[in-house]
């Protein structure tokens, strides 16, 4: 039985047997575009009609064909691509999404919502108010904080789920499945699936790109953006926008190019085809060395498209300033915004961008424990103007009809204070939100109690929440598994509805 669940027709050549009947070799295919005219374009410069077919999921298919894969594999797509804007550490619902004007009420006093209170690492203190007033927004009247005024301004364009609910409150576990769908390592992101399952929009950049918050690596670090047992060509492509080597190892280093003629060039690829062929020989059904060799090729062509979507002078002052790039407090989150905007336009599928890095001190994610005030107000202005800039940037340019935003984190805080001033964990009750692509704004699903501490109205997963963006990019999100041990995997294991009151 084929691994690969996604059609039912019996499985096409894959791409080594295709290249191997070329007798061009996988080396020779990785630096042709750099070397001389590529061979696989037709006289009129149009799409590699096989090799495109082979970037999804190693399909023989037609450029035709292709194209109509990327509007949807199950169902006609109302999106094609995802931007995942992640906030590591925890962002707390009740002071920004979440209105509850009983923490004001009750400020001060002892928080007893009914039976035990589940704590990470203290026992629960009194009743904490929110540093920040709450208004309401937009012609929806959304309720939201003056933590994040700018995003506030776009509130008829978002759809809120005020149920979400982790099944851990630590962050790895938790991050892991917000990203993965697990809380265990060993699944592929959310990225790869969506990748797997839809193929590229262009042949020059990867279909899965990661954009990292410019301080470090949230919990568990890559593999929150791995392929695990998907084909590795899936797993997200690092990208720092702000380091001297955005992508490392793209460009030989100075001491080498000087070898690096023609004459040098030709024959090391020939000795590369040779042994790349007598390796797949050896090694049939291994996947490894297709996507060691996808790698090398689309780093050809990244070593003039990568620089292209980086180089950022010819945005205008008024996209730069928007994007808050004249700030030293936007800069970072907001170069990795408008490298995304960039990145979609060019057709990546999948963004995953990170606000938020490891548990240093001072704080430089959202885990606020010891003071929320301090904390939550550095990350929140960090965020929230470059993040309002990626939503009017793409709707000024028609991007966001087709584009889902998706703002997640690994679970919430709780509405009573830690050390009387910072806030624990609270995986029970909180908030993330959706906007375009087939998205309904102004819309809120799902509630907390009073406190917001435990979802009572409609809880949700994230499987719900994975289903839903399948949903609207073509996918049924019980058929898109990859058989692994076994068992028939999915990004949802055997969970998650649709939202469909989330849906325009």
């Amino acid at each position: 039985m084929p691994q690969d669940r996604r059609r039912s027709a019996s499985p096409p050549r894959s791409r080594r047997a295709f290249l191997a009947q070329l007798g061009s070799g996988f080396g020779s295919l990785a630096l042709a575009p750099l070397l001389a005219a590529d061979p696989f374009l037709d006289q009129n410069g149009g799409q590699r009609g096989a090799l495109a077919g082979a970037a999804v999921g190693g399909d023989n298919l037609s450029a035709a064909a292709v194209q109509e894969r990327s509007g949807g594999l199950h169902h006609r797509a109302r999106a094609r691509r995802v931007v995942q804007l992640f906030m590591s550490g925890a962002a707390s619902s009740v002071d920004t999404f979440d209105w509850k004007p009983q923490l004001v009420a009750r400020d001060g006093q002892k928080f007893d919502p009914g039976g035990k209170v589940e704590l990470f690492q203290s026992e629960p203190g009194a009743v904490m108010a929110s540093p920040w007033k709450f208004a309401p927004r937009g012609e929806c009247g959304k309720q939201v904080s003056d933590l994040v005024p700018c995003l506030a301004q776009h509130v008829d364009k978002i759809a809120f789920v005020h149920s979400m609910v982790a099944k851990s409150n630590v962050h790895g576990p938790a991050t892991f499945q917000q990203a993965t769908g697990f809380v265990r390592p060993g699944f592929p992101s959310m990225g790869a699936w969506v990748s797997y399952g839809l193929g590229r929009l262009t042949d020059e950049l990867p279909m899965f790109v990661v954009l990292p918050d410019a301080r470090g690596f949230a919990p568990n670090g890559p593999a929150n953006w791995g392929a695990a047992f998907l084909p590795a060509s899936h797993q997200g492509t690092l990208l720092r926008p702000a380091s001297p080597t955005p992508i490392h190892d793209l460009f030989p280093p100075d001491s080498a190019r000087a070898l690096a003629t023609p004459a040098n060039e030709r024959a090391t690829l020939e000795l590369l085809s040779k042994l790349n062929r007598e390796h797949a020989a050896a090694r049939p059904g291994d996947s490894r060395l297709d996507a060691r060799i996808e790698s090398y090729e689309l780093a050809a062509k990244l070593q003039l498209s990568a620089p292209q979507v980086l180089e950022l002078a010819g945005e205008t002052a008024a996209t730069r300033a928007l994007y808050g790039l004249d700030d030293p407090l936007t800069a970072d989150f907001g170069r990795n915004c408008l490298v995304a905007r960039r990145l979609l336009e060019r057709g990546v599928r999948f963004i995953q961008l990170w606000s938020g890095a490891d548990n240093g001190f001072p704080r430089r994610n959202w885990d606020s424990h010891e003071e929320l005030a301090r904390d939550h107000a550095s990350m929140a202005a960090s965020m929230d103007r470059p993040a309002a800039a990626l939503l009017t940037d793409l709707a000024q340019r028609g991007l966001l009809d087709d584009t889902i935003v998706m703002w997640v984190t690994e679970f919430g805080r709780m509405p009573c204070s830690q050390g009387g001033k910072g806030r624990d964990h609270n995986p029970f009750g909180f908030t993330v939100w959706l906007a375009g692509g087939g998205i309904r704004g102004g819309t809120s699903y799902g509630a907390t109690d009073e406190w917001g501490y435990k979802a009572v109205d409609r809880p949700t997963s994230n499987y719900d929440l994975h289903a839903t963006v399948l949903h609207l990019l073509g996918i049924d999100h019980a058929r898109l598994t990859f058989r692994s041990d076994g068992i028939d995997r999915r990004l949802t294991d055997v969970h998650g509805e649709v939202l469909r009151e989330l849906l325009a």
